[in-house]
């Protein structure tokens, strides 16, 4: 599921793949389901392509957005994007124990939190990966 929902550098919330063109996608923000275009001058990011860095590896968007869930029972996170750096990082040690505290910074788990709040909001609650042959037939849908 999460290889669809793209992020927009410049534009905010996210957005839920609907569509290719020649030299663009369309998507639909997963706030208010408005369809825009993204050109290939946008940087446009696949959450399914985003990992977390750790002490010692990467782990991926997908089970850190599932480890959120787990703490916070499927509801909004209780962490206000706007909290303390300290408040911040003492809730990605909650969710992500071994995190490194030198390479994720404060905007980045606000990043998450935010993304997180979306996704719920959006009624996206299963995070795990789908096998490369559903995402293979998703492709092949949106390219019809």
């Amino acid at each position: 599921m999460l290889k669809t929902i793209l992020s927009i550098s410049g534009k905010p919330g996210l957005f839920k793949l609907v569509s290719q063109g020649k030299n663009m996608l369309i998507v639909e923000s997963l706030v208010d389901k408005k369809r825009v275009p993204a050109y290939a001058k946008d940087k446009v990011i696949s959450l399914g392509d985003i990992a977390i860095y750790t002490d010692e590896t990467e782990v991926p968007l997908h089970e850190v957005l599932t480890s959120v869930k787990n703490k916070e029972n499927g509801n909004l996170v209780s962490v206000n994007p706007a909290a303390k750096p300290e408040e911040l990082r003492a809730f990605m040690a909650e969710v992500l124990p071994d995190f490194d505290r030198e390479r994720v910074y404060p905007s980045d788990i606000k990043k998450l939190i935010s993304w997180y709040n979306i996704l719920i909001n959006a009624g996206i609650t299963d995070f795990t990966p789908q096998e490369n042959e559903e995402v293979a037939e998703a492709e092949a849908e949106t390219e019809n």
